[in-house]
């Protein structure tokens, strides 16, 4: 016994003895969802990445994921990843908010005409141009932005919304973005700033009356036991924000980071199909229709909730940023508007 006990204890020193000549990459992968890619919009990306990093480099690295928020909520991983005790994160823009605040730039109410145009603007000069200003400021490499379910829609469980007089006096779940609160504020509701882990059981109790979240979210987070009306507003498009640490980003190979990028827009296209794929399937809008009175809203029934809302948001960004703010008002506008074309 005692033989074999030493032959243990001598054959883990001599792996540590060895470890550093075969040491690994690694970067460890923050996501707040489920690993599953048929089952989450960051699982789909976490898993095409991972997959496409450690063959695309003969596994000089890899890729740990930590779904489910282990590592801690958004705003407190931003700082591991930014210390580099971890190396990357899929973030959402309430979380990101603490680390770069300007990213409420994106939450102009109906400035999207739809969701390719999303992705084009987001892929495009604007998004590198949003990418640098992040960048600069916060020092970590922005790998791409994804897809967190498509448009947001308004739940509650009171009554149907038509018009913004229907909001009045509607209690609604925001995150902590106050160009968030200032959407709600602005047609009439009064906005809530609740954790995410809280929403159900505020939804359920009567603390807030409802929220605002894209389709697959609402269906994930099983919102629909405990709301009655569904509003497809379309009114803001959250992107995740995927970051990768500066200093270890330059620690790989030329070689290996043209992977690390490719696997990234890879993982981001994955992320988007599945966005899509979900929401248009039975885990998405059909299911909410069946226990969820749905009401679509006319263009003119959306121009009301536009003229209501988006004024009340671009003057904060201006009033809050000044002259950087506007300035990434109007890029984004430009770029918005060449999809129009």
């Amino acid at each position: 016994m005692k033989l074999k006990t030493l032959l243990t204890s001598a054959a883990i020193a001599l792996a540590f003895a060895v470890a550093p000549a075969h040491a690994q990459k690694v970067i460890k992968l923050h996501h707040l969802n489920v690993d599953d890619p048929f089952e989450s919009t960051t699982g789909a990306m976490v898993t095409v990445f991972k997959n496409l990093v450690e063959s695309g480099t003969g596994g000089s690295v890899t890729v740990q994921t930590f779904p489910n928020g282990q590592l801690g909520k958004d705003n407190e991983v931003l700082g591991q990843v930014k210390a580099g005790l971890i190396q990357s994160g899929v973030f959402s823009v309430g979380g990101f908010a603490s680390a770069y605040p300007m990213i409420g730039v994106l939450d102009v109410p109906f400035v999207f005409p739809d969701i390719s145009a999303t992705y084009t603007v987001l892929d495009g000069p604007f998004g590198k141009k949003l990418g640098a200003d992040i960048e600069k400021k916060t020092g970590m490499e922005v790998l791409g932005f994804g897809d967190s379910g498509g448009f947001f829609a308004i739940t509650n469980s009171k009554k149907a919304i038509k018009t913004p007089d229907d909001m009045k006096g509607l209690k609604i779940r925001t995150q902590t973005l106050e160009s968030h609160k200032r959407v709600i504020s602005s047609l009439g509701g009064q906005p809530a700033a609740i954790a995410w882990a809280e929403v159900y059981t505020a939804l359920q109790t009567g603390v807030a009356d409802g929220q605002m979240n894209p389709i697959p979210i609402i269906t994930m987070a099983k919102f629909n036991e405990v709301q009655k009306h569904i509003t497809l507003t379309d009114h803001l498009f959250a992107p995740y924000v995927w970051v990768i640490n500066r200093k270890f980003f330059d620690s790989l190979t030329a070689e290996e980071q043209v992977v690390v990028r490719n696997a990234a827009k890879s993982a981001i296209v994955a992320n988007r199909g599945i966005s899509r794929i979900i929401e248009a399937s039975a885990k998405g809008l059909p299911t909410l229709a069946k226990s969820m009175t749905v009401t679509t809203l006319t263009p003119a029934e959306k121009a009301a909730f536009r003229n209501a809302a988006q004024p009340a948001v671009k003057s904060y960004i201006v009033d809050t940023f000044g002259k950087e703010g506007e300035d990434m008002l109007g890029a984004l506008q430009d770029a918005v508007n060449e999809t129009l074309k």
